[in-house]
């Protein structure tokens, strides 16, 4: 029983690894530079900014939230980022800016969330709406470019055979993995979408903890912001447009339940491998990239109804 039980928690990372397995097979049959380690590598580095953004998101829904503001705070923070170095600070403080303007996105919303209690939709989608139109307002509407190659390095770089955004993914999935899975805070956080009341009956300070799990998303989105700014040497106020979409199909593909209470940080990491190596096989048949969003649109109402689905049968 406790084998099937757990056979059946797995199966959304069993099936999204048979769908990898399958695309990377039909690809390789298509294309012969498909297999060559500079695509592998070059899918890797395309889909960190994504991963970077669903692995906090996937901690917004297992505790029962959504995040609509991700993509517009990660382009808002590198705007920040940008526009600290225009005006002379070091390269280490305008990151560090870059990471106090999302975190403080992140705060706020948390606290509108959990002590105010407004729908976390509605929350982050006006957060979403300042965040973009903040950028805009330090740009003028207009990209901020060229920055120090000390700055560039962290999108652009090289760490012998994989570069920084490659780096920045791996880790955080590993300490993602690890918040999850051995720690009380991922623990409370899986419990605040599964059962918030029990949680708080119990003694948990569950305001507290649903307004870190924001914070924490908003300071995975401060770290897309400064791959994505770094690696195009831009800071674009339009930058990160619907990235939020990607991280929820990421997070529902993964196995998470967008009721909350059951999500697998692996598994979202699977999914982004998953949707990246989709993206690289259009971009090779020459697919126009506006299908993309098409089928990103699918996917995450397909992933929706299977979600839903396992959901009553539990």
């Amino acid at each position: 029983m406790a084998v099937r039980i757990r056979l059946q928690r797995l199966f959304p990372q069993l099936l999204l690894t048979g769908v990898l397995g399958f695309l990377i097979i039909v690809l390789s049959l298509s294309s012969e530079y498909f297999l060559s380690w500079d695509n592998f590598r070059n899918i890797l580095d395309q889909s960190s900014v994504h991963i970077l953004l669903a692995l906090g998101m996937t901690f917004v829904i297992a505790s029962g939230g959504i995040d609509l503001s991700v993509g517009n705070v990660a382009a808002f923070s590198g705007v920040v980022m940008a526009v600290a170095m225009k005006a002379d600070l070091g390269v280490f403080s305008a990151i560090l800016l870059g990471y106090l303007a999302a975190f403080s996105f992140g705060l706020v919303n948390g606290l509108v969330v959990s002590y105010v209690k407004v729908n976390p939709f509605i929350t982050t989608l006006a957060s979403m709406s300042i965040a973009r139109g903040l950028a805009l307002i330090l740009t003028g509407g207009v990209s901020i470019y060229g920055f120090s190659a000390s700055f560039k390095f962290w999108g652009t770089g090289s760490i012998g055979p994989i570069n920084p955004p490659i780096l920045f993914s791996f880790i955080l999935v590993i300490v993602g993995i690890f918040l999850m899975g051995y720690t009380l805070w991922g623990k409370y956080s899986l419990a605040l979408g599964g059962n918030g009341e029990a949680l708080r009956r119990a003694g948990v300070n569950v305001n507290l903890y649903r307004t870190s799990v924001y914070c924490f998303s908003a300071l995975c989105a401060a770290t897309a912001g400064l791959v994505m700014t770094a690696r195009l040497n831009s800071a674009a106020p339009l930058a990160g447009a619907t990235y939020e979409m990607d991280a929820i199909a990421a997070v529902i593909l993964g196995g998470a339940s967008m009721k909350g209470g059951r999500a697998s940080i692996l598994g979202t990491f699977i999914a982004c491998l998953t949707l990246g190596v989709l993206r690289n096989g259009l971009t090779m048949m020459t697919v126009p990239t506006y299908y993309q969003q098409l089928f990103t649109g699918m996917i995450i109402l397909v992933a929706i109804v299977i979600s839903e689905l396992r959901s009553k049968e539990e």
